[in-house]
C-alpha cells in the first residue's frame, strides 16, 4: 500500500473485488478546505475501515471515524493500541490520534441545541465533527417547542458564551430551528433528524419545514447530516477566531458621542 491509496490487498476483506485502490484518502483536505475527511463506516467491512485509519494515522497522526457498529470500534481499538481513543459512542464516532499528535484548539465557538432528547444522537455527531475541527462546543438539550419556555434562559447563556455559529437538531415538525434563528444574531444551521411519527417522521418533514423558514440567516442540511452540519458551523467560527486574532483592538476612546448625529434616511413605505 503506498502513502495515496488503500489497496485491494489491503482493504479486500477476502471478497473477490477487482484489483486496484478501494480509496484514495484526502490527507490534505483539511489544509485545503480548513475541513478534514472523515471515514465513514456505514457501508465498508471492518478492514476496509482498518485500512483506510492506518492510511491516514500513517500520513497524518490522526483518523476521524462515522457510523461505527461497535464490533467496528473494538477492532480499530485492539488494531491500534497506540493511538488515543476519542469515543462518541452516542453518535457512534471515534477520534484516534497517535501520542504525538498536536492538540488544536482555534478559538472557534460553536453552540448546539435540539429540540429534544431523542435528537442528540445527530447533534453529538456534529459535534464530534466541530470539536475535530479545533472549535470548542457548548450544548443545550431538550428545548423543543412543545415546550419552548424551556429555551430562553439557556439560549441567552449560549449567545453569551460569544458562539459565532448555532446548530439547532430537530425532528417531528421541525419548527425550533426557525425559531431561533429568529433569535439569535448569528448563523443558524438546521440539523433535521429522522425522528418522528408515520408519514414524514423520517426526517422528511422537519426538512422541508426548515427549508421553507421564513427566519434569513439559517442553513439547512440533509436529514441527519451532523457531520455536515458540524463541519458548516466549524468553519464560520473558525473564520471568526481567526479575523478576531488578525483585527487591531478598538482604542478604549472613540472620540466624541455620536448619539445626536442625524440618523440614516429611511426609506417611505
Amino acid at each position: 500500500m503506498d502513502n495515496d491509496t488503500v489497496h485491494e490487498a489491503a482493504a479486500n476483506g477476502g471478497q473477490n473485488l477487482p484489483a486496484g485502490p478501494l480509496a484514495r484518502p484526502d490527507f490534505a483536505r483539511e489544509e485545503r478546505r480548513g475541513i478534514p475527511e472523515v471515514i465513514l463506516a456505514q457501508g465498508k467491512t471492518t478492514a476496509q475501515v482498518i485500512a483506510v485509519a492506518q492510511a491516514f494515522l500513517a500520513r497524518t497522526g490522526r483518523a476521524l471515524i462515522s457510523r461505527l457498529d461497535p464490533a467496528t470500534v473494538d477492532d480499530l481499538l485492539h488494531t491500534f493500541p497506540e493511538a488515543v481513543a476519542l469515543r462518541y459512542p452516542l453518535a457512534r464516532a471515534l477520534r484516534l490520534t497517535l501520542p504525538d499528535y498536536p492538540s488544536r484548539s482555534t478559538g472557534g465557538q460553536v453552540g448546539i441545541i435540539t429540540a429534544g432528547t431523542s435528537d442528540i444522537p445527530t447533534a453529538e455527531e456534529a459535534r464530534f465533527m466541530a470539536e475535530a475541527m479545533g472549535c470548542r462546543v457548548a450544548c443545550i438539550f431538550d428545548v423543543g417547542v412543545a415546550g419552548v419556555h424551556r429555551l430562553f434562559e439557556p439560549l441567552d447563556a449560549l449567545i453569551a458564551q460569544d458562539v459565532a455559529a448555532v446548530i439547532v437538531a430537530a425532528g417531528m415538525d421541525g419548527a425550533l430551528p426557525s425559531l431561533v434563528a429568529g433569535l439569535v444574531p448569528v448563523p443558524v444551521v438546521g440539523l433535521p433528524t429522522p425522528v418522528g411519527y408515520g408519514m414524514g417522521g423520517g426526517g422528511e418533514a422537519a426538512l422541508l419545514a426548515m427549508l421553507q423558514s421564513c427566519a434569513p440567516g439559517m442553513a439547512t442540511v440533509n436529514i441527519g447530516n451532523g457531520i455536515g452540519a458540524g463541519a458548516f458551523a466549524a468553519l464560520i467560527a473558525n473564520r471568526v477566531a481567526e479575523a478576531r486574532r488578525s483585527s487591531p483592538q478598538p482604542p478604549a476612546s472613540v472620540g466624541p458621542n455620536h448619539a445626536d448625529a442625524a440618523p440614516a434616511e429611511q426609506a417611505s413605505p
